[in-house]
């Protein structure tokens, strides 16, 4: 498709090649449900993708804002959005005028968005979301209480992987899951958000998907909390690899599959938030580490610390199934059991011997 000679596309080539995928593509019309980055730069992506986009926040001023300066200035800073996303200050305008929503908010909010949005779908309304974490106090996975919400024939996609919002805002190289029970639909929703610097790829295993995606920030955590006490790049890659270990462990547990947990929703996203400071999970555990308290560190991070809820969850199910996860159980000892993080190491590498693969 690409004319190397001439630098550019052809007339020829453009009508033969491009043309038609683009139009292959769907052309939805989708209701953003969260203005942080990660809602921002997703909205953005589809919007310079040719995709109709509205981008609901609760923030209406802050919404304004991005209107008038198409930056997202406290979230995305420098970053110009595209003129074809538009943004909607009301609620119900922007549910019921969309076939697609797709949630980003922190997993705490995520049930209230959801049956906020109730009253004004319609039929054929559909749900993605790119929410991660448990639900706090239930530990419920998010599609279960997309299922509580809207029931269990309706479409629905989670959207996940190793992504910082600022990097895909940037357009710099990236790759991402789509899971869904409904193939096509997967399909459809990577073709929407794929272009030439982001590789959107598809899965059938939501379970697995989301498990990845709330496991890792509290890896990042306890990833954090090691650099943060100064133990190196050794501590670092055994505390990635035994925690892909208890990501696969509660995620098979619950009825997701190795292949996927060993993918870019579970191995990738692991990789990424423990290994790059862009991580909230990984500074907040750098805090920790350096001495500060769990207030001080947690306000330093001035946004949502998913992983705190995450661990508190995930200690609760590991415990109700009778799965080992030590560098988890650490990490609750640390949040929630006023353990310093020097005697949570000392508890991990204290340990019974045993061999790797048990």
């Amino acid at each position: 498709m690409y004319n190397s000679s001439k630098g550019k596309v052809s007339k020829k080539q453009l009508t033969k090649h491009i043309l038609p995928l683009m139009s292959a593509v769907p052309q939805v019309a989708t209701a953003v449900l969260g203005a942080g980055a990660w809602g921002t730069a997703l909205a953005a992506l589809l919007a310079g993708n040719g995709q109709p986009v509205r981008l609901w926040g609760r923030n209406a001023a802050h919404l304004q804002e991005m209107m008038d300066s198409r930056i997202n200035s406290f979230y995305l800073p420098g970053i110009e959005l595209p003129e074809s996303l538009q943004y909607e200050a009301d609620f119900a305008t922007a549910v019921s005028t969309s076939r697609d929503l797709l949630v980003v908010v922190p997993s705490h909010a995520f049930r209230q968005t959801l049956e906020a949005a109730q009253q004004y779908v319609s039929p054929e309304t559909r749900l993605i979301w790119a929410s991660k974490g448990f639900e706090p106090k239930t530990g419920r996975l998010l599609h279960q209480i997309v299922e509580d919400v809207f029931g269990v024939s309706r479409p629905m996609a989670v959207i996940t992987g190793p992504t910082f919002a600022l990097e895909v805002a940037k357009g710099l190289p990236t790759a991402l899951t789509v899971a869904s029970s409904d193939q096509a639909f997967a399909a459809e929703i990577a073709a929407r958000l794929h272009n030439d610097t982001f590789r959107a790829y598809t899965s059938t295993d939501v379970v697995g998907a989301e498990v990845g995606g709330a496991v890792k920030n509290i890896l990042a955590i306890a990833a954090g909390i090691s650099d943060g006490l100064g133990f190196g790049a050794n501590a670092r890659a055994a505390l990635i690899t035994r925690g892909l270990t208890e990501v696969m462990r509660l995620g098979e547990a619950l009825g997701g599959h190795k292949q996927s947990l060993m993918g870019l929703a579970g191995l990738g996203d692991l990789i990424l938030t423990c290994t790059d400071d862009q991580s909230r999970n990984r500074r907040f555990g750098l805090a920790l580490g350096r001495g500060g308290s769990i207030e001080a560190a947690r306000a330093s991070i001035k946004q949502v610390v998913e992983g705190i809820d995450a661990t508190r969850e995930a200690h609760h199910l590991a415990e109700s199934l009778g799965i080992d996860m030590p560098i988890t159980e650490q990490v609750y000892q640390v949040l929630f059991k006023d353990c310093s993080p020097h005697d949570a190491v000392h508890h991990l590498l204290t340990r019974q011997q045993k061999a790797e693969a048990v």
